[in-house]
């Protein structure tokens, strides 16, 4: 049976909802939808592309704490209230995950509050080259 192990960043919503930031279960990292704030200020931006970067930075946390990395990432979700704003993000997405080129889907939604206009949920499977220390130092 695998190993299971539950990580938090911080978020009232966690506890208030029931989940979890991301759960290790063996080799896989599941990451929850991610927004654009910041937990150790509780704050975000209106800005689409700033909530984007700051959205991965969570990600990269939270493999980080799982003991993986964003290289790790194989499958990724973006989720929007308005498709137009994709393109905009773009250079921010290519730069995190370029060379990473995972399988990747994006849902036109609505979430949880009007200022949030991205979420992005991934799904990472650990390697044994895996090295989530000097990963997590490249991008933050």
């Amino acid at each position: 049976m695998a190993s299971r192990k539950l990580i938090s960043s911080g978020s009232p919503f966690e506890s208030k909802i029931g989940y979890s930031r991301a759960v290790v279960s063996g080799e896989f990292v599941f990451v929850s939808g991610c927004t654009g704030y910041d937990y150790k200020t509780g704050s975000i931006s209106d800005d689409v592309v700033e909530q984007a970067e700051q959205s991965m930075k969570n990600i990269a946390l939270a493999l980080s704490e799982a003991g993986a990395s964003m290289k790790d990432i194989v499958r990724v979700r973006y989720i929007l209230p308005d498709r137009a704003d994709f393109a905009s993000t773009w250079p921010v997405l290519q730069k995190w995950l370029r060379d990473i080129r995972p399988a990747a889907t994006m849902i036109q939604a609505g979430l949880m509050e009007e200022i949030m206009k991205i979420e992005i949920e991934v799904t990472a499977r650990k390697t044994e080259q895996t090295t989530p220390e000097a990963d997590l130092s490249n991008w933050l």
